[in-house]
């Protein structure tokens, strides 16, 4: 099987593209925007911010799709939910009303059961979540896991320590990590996670055997004058508070400054755990790419989804730089291969700000090299920036500016023109959806920029790079920094803008 990435909403691929009974291990870790006021998430107080909520995955509302998949739930759409979950959703909407909180636990339902649906019969199922709303998600994969044979093995509790001050409460410093398998048959490589055993009981005594392996024997009398041996090279079985795994600090070569991003160590002990090599892992939530990346090394095949395609290009920039070849066996699916497709992802229903557009054609351009600026209002019109080298030892920025309109005035170029001069920048690009030659020939009055390191060679002050032409291999041909590991901030001289690199 070929690796695949699919960029788009991940309940539509589940049920179109991902066949039943085909993967063995699915982990998932779901935003959920817990640093909200959960009284008021629980009780509805307070009106969503519509557009807010369209620029930011980590907000849920209660809107039409909530509405349509209550309704799905409800009607048990495609035959995938069973009567426990859809009593538990119809007696949660009672209780929950509709706001917030029952938005997410609907979509989280209709993901679910699709997940259940895909997984093979020895197939596993982790949710990683955080306290805000796990008592509810418990419930919810009970009724789809549980009814239908199969069985709750474990909550685990990930602690890490991390900095803050618990002025007001116990300081919140643990996930909740459910695990699920679909069947009483399942997988479970004990000894491939094994930790070291530490010994400090009176009751057990040292030795080394016939074949020279250390071991400890219990000659406890609460064993009924049973004994049993341990072998140090066993190792122990992790516990399901899990101590030994840290938060990714500041400083981790891992880091990439995405905000949810996990440790590799965390998913190395699930995927060790509840898979073969070989066996297919999905993600539906795929983020920074941690499970796919841990699968490859670790010689599974993989199946990545997410709905940014700020992810998508920073999961295939990470498997690059892990492994030379691992793009030769990756599919990427859902990203515009031709100008229909690129019309249809800027006027994709679900995201009125237009924000996938703007991501996929100044990442595609940059060659995954600028910032996304992910505020909308403030912005000076500004999309993204690259950072690029004026020298061996001196950078400067290029601006982006993102329009999908059929037609535009001159107005935007000059008004680009002045912002790239108000910032200092070295230049600045317009990306358009439809060709605009009138606003290439407006870009000829600002002149040229010069590159110190690129000798021979002119570039224009101001740029207009059509779609038609992104999709034709056109890209940037400045010399860039490598940005996407790094959460940067973009500081405008008028106002910050939120450039942060998911």
């Amino acid at each position: 099987m070929t690796n695949r990435i699919y960029y788009g909403d991940n309940l539509d691929v589940l049920r179109r593209y991902i066949k039943d009974e085909t993967v063995d291990l699915c982990y998932i870790d779901p935003p959920f925007n817990s640093k909200r006021n959960y009284n008021q998430i629980y009780n509805n107080i307070g009106k969503e911010d519509a557009a807010q909520a369209q620029a930011f995955i980590d907000t849920w509302t209660w809107d039409d799709n909530a509405n349509i998949g209550l309704a799905e739930i409800q009607s048990n759409y495609n035959g995938v939910f069973t009567e426990q979950s859809i009593d538990l959703i119809t007696g949660l909407e009672k209780v929950l009303k509709k706001g917030a909180l029952l938005a997410y636990l609907v979509s989280m339902t209709l993901r679910i059961a699709e997940i259940h649906r895909v997984l093979k019969p020895t197939g596993s199922f982790y949710f990683h979540c955080d306290p805000t709303a796990s008592h509810y998600l418990k419930l919810v994969i009970d009724a789809i896991f549980c009814s239908q044979g199969g069985d709750y093995k474990n909550e685990i509790v990930w602690h890490y320590n991390t900095g803050g001050k618990g002025k007001t409460t116990f300081l919140r410093k643990h996930d909740v990590i459910f695990w699920y398998s679909k069947s009483k048959n399942y997988i479970f490589n004990r000894d491939l996670i094994a930790v070291p055993r530490t010994v400090g009981t009176a009751h057990l005594r040292h030795g080394i055997d016939e074949d020279g392996r250390e071991y400890y024997e219990d000659f406890s009398p609460r064993k009924s004058g049973k004994q049993y041996r341990w072998y140090v090279d066993n190792g122990l079985t992790p516990m399901d508070v899990w101590l030994d795994i840290q938060a990714i600090n500041p400083a981790a070569k891992e880091r990439l400054g995405y905000p949810t991003q996990k440790p590799e160590s965390l998913l190395e002990r699930i995927i060790q755990a509840s898979s073969n090599e070989g066996d297919i892992v999905l993600d539906a939530y795929c983020g920074c790419g941690t499970t796919v990346a841990v699968a490859q090394r670790l010689k599974r095949q993989w199946i990545g989804i997410d709905i940014t395609f700020q992810s998508i290009s920073l999961i295939l920039k990470r498997l690059e730089e892990q492994d030379a070849g691992a793009l030769d066996n990756v599919v990427v699916a859902g990203v515009p291969k031709d100008f229909e497709a690129a019309v249809a992802l800027a006027n994709r229903k679900d995201d009125r700000t237009r924000k996938e557009f703007e991501k996929w054609i100044v990442l595609t351009y940059s060659k995954n090299q600028a910032i996304i600026n992910d505020k909308k209002g403030g912005d000076g019109g500004i999309d993204g920036v690259a950072y690029i080298f004026e020298d061996r030892n001196t950078t400067n920025k290029v601006l982006f500016s993102v329009k999908s309109n059929e037609k535009l005035a001159p107005t935007v170029i000059r008004d680009l023109y002045g912002t790239v001069e108000r910032e200092k920048a070295a230049c600045g690009i317009l990306l358009t959806l439809y060709p605009m030659q009138n606003l290439v020939k407006e870009c000829k009055k600002y002149g040229l920029y010069q590159n110190n390191l690129i000798k021979n060679k002119e570039y224009p002050k101001i740029r207009v790079v059509s779609v038609e032409e992104v999709l034709n291999g056109v890209t940037m041909d400045l010399p860039t920094l490598s940005v996407l590991k790094k959460a940067e901030q973009y500081d405008s001289s008028a106002d910050q803008l939120g450039l942060l690199g998911n």
